[in-house]
């Protein structure tokens, strides 16, 4: 019997961080997914996890964990999918140190990724982007902060975990004004700063600390923004410009993201700038921003002629068999 223990040690330890340069965060969600799996596993073997072996996880106990999200857990298909995306790089670890667990691996690996209906992506309009920001209040402190994040977001389209872990020594408000993004894969980007966003971080009391590693936005504890804190923020100020309903759009940070996509794409710049832009690895994942752009479809539309009624043009038809001048050119060929 193989103890479970060491193989899930070194697969966090070295494995996810190491060998495939994993970020905190996407560690993080292999840790949910792991220990969401052994406490299934547990109750279904009717021991504690600790008491678990590495012969108890087999692709049979992966099916029924899969089914017991959707019908215990209730959670959407995405999800089960995202999970079941975890397990099969655990079970490709374990087979590669555990050659009995070859065959399990192989059987996990042919578990069907379940086809779930696309997620619609909304994003603002400009005149929703200056409404946000003529209607910002400056009377506090902290809305001098407020400002700053939402037009960073804005400027850059950046993850919300990338604004979080944004240090002074990453932002340049000197020519050229720029800002590095420390992105997923542990990949960093370089993004261009608009004057006027460097202009608001420049009003920030982090920034004129020049302490290199002091966090660009802190709390009103004066502790770093966490993502939920940014969260937070964006919600607060952003829920007037939406719709309430189930067909609105969740208000988070990333529709910053999207937002700033879809803009970049209707101001003409090209697809694989706004994917170096936004970090994308593929540009698949930056090609569906324009199926979400009205206004490129009002333009493309604008492009092509209706079609008129017969009975009010009248074209004259043209037929070659009839057309004497034709006929007696190709006669004399």
């Amino acid at each position: 019997m193989t103890p479970l223990g060491p193989v899930l040690f070194a697969f966090f330890s070295d494995h996810l961080p190491v060998q495939k340069g994993l970020r905190q965060s996407s560690i993080r969600s292999y840790r949910d997914t792991l220990k969401l799996f052994l406490q299934f596993i547990g109750r279904d073997a009717h021991r504690p996890v600790s008491r678990l072996t590495l012969e108890a996880l087999d692709a049979d106990r992966v099916l029924t964990f899969l089914r017991s999200l959707e019908a215990d857990r209730h959670n959407h298909i995405r999800t089960r999918n995202q999970r079941l995306a975890a397990l099969r790089t655990f079970f490709r670890y374990a087979a590669s140190r555990f050659p009995e667990m070859v065959v399990h691996a192989e059987r996990v690996e042919r578990i069907p990724v379940k086809r779930s209906p696309t997620v619609e992506t909304f994003c603002f309009d400009h005149d929703q982007m200056h409404s946000l920001f003529a209607e910002l209040p400056t009377d506090a402190p902290q809305h001098a902060r407020d400002r700053a994040l939402l037009m960073l977001l804005y400027n850059t389209g950046a993850r919300v975990q990338e604004v979080a872990d944004l240090r002074v020594q990453d932002v340049d408000l000197h020519d050229p004004l720029r800002v590095r993004l420390h992105g997923k894969g542990d990949k960093w980007r370089v993004c261009p700063l608009w004057p006027e966003t460097a202009a608001l971080l420049r009003q920030l009391d982090t920034v004129r600390s020049l302490r290199p590693d002091e966090p660009v936005f802190r709390s009103r504890l004066r502790r770093p923004m966490t993502r939920f804190g940014i969260y937070k923020l964006v919600k607060r100020h952003c829920m007037r410009l939406v719709t309430a309903g189930p067909r609105g759009p969740r208000v988070s940070p990333h529709l910053f993201r999207h937002t700033t996509a879809v803009h970049l794409l209707e101001a003409g710049v090209d697809i694989n700038v706004i994917r170096g832009w936004l970090g994308h690895v593929s540009l698949s994942t930056t090609y569906r921003y324009a199926e979400i752009s009205l206004q490129m479809k009002q333009a493309a539309v604008a492009l092509c002629t209706p079609p008129v009624d017969s009975s009010a043009v009248s074209r004259p038809s043209i037929h070659w068999r009839t057309d004497p001048d034709i006929l007696q050119w190709l006669q004399s060929l």
